[in-house]
């Protein structure tokens, strides 16, 4: 009976084990920001970073592909904080072909890699100096589920989620 319980017990634990991998979650150890590298790209060449955000570009090319990320804050884990104010945008280089319907437009990427020089792009009219970093681990989030539509209908005592979530207010959409 010991060893049933014991081994309930392990196959709960796991469940609840990170499947954001090790490279993801640690940074390394100066950490730089996106900013403090434009300022000065030349110095930091070589140098190890953790960063992430929103993916707003994806190019394959023929050997490799570029991704265009604009940066967000980081949380303990890696997360790209979605709420966050950006501090500037940088080019993740992947050896190889990524499939841009895997990696869209508006998700969230995190990226280990080391700085590998810059890349000069026009971003509408403005000549911007992105940094490139060479990819050596990479995670994309899964996309946050939304709340359903039912969430969103008034009820006597306001904009309510159900029970247990009843203290959670929810704003009406834009239906209203």
């Amino acid at each position: 009976m010991n060893r049933l319980c014991l081994f309930i017990l392990i196959v709960l634990v796991s469940g609840c084990a990170s499947l954001v991998p090790t490279a993801i979650s640690n940074s390394p150890a100066p950490d730089l920001s996106v900013d403090e590298v434009r300022t000065n790209i030349d110095k930091f060449n070589g140098a190890k970073v953790r960063w992430g955000g929103v993916i707003s570009k994806v190019e394959n090319k023929a050997e490799q592909t570029w991704i265009e990320i604009v940066s967000r804050q980081l949380s303990s884990n890696g997360q790209p904080r979605g709420e966050s104010k950006s501090s500037g945008r940088f080019i993740a280089r992947f050896s190889g072909f990524v499939d841009p319907l895997e990696y869209k437009v508006g998700d969230f990427l995190t990226i280990v890699g080391s700085l590998s020089g810059k890349h000069v792009a026009l971003i509408g009219e403005y000549a911007y100096s992105f940094p490139v970093v060479t990819v050596s681990a990479a995670y994309l989030w899964p996309p946050k589920k939304e709340m359903p539509d039912y969430y969103d209908y008034p009820s006597p005592w306001g904009y309510y989620a159900p029970w247990p979530y009843h203290h959670t207010r929810y704003p009406p959409s834009s239906r209203w």
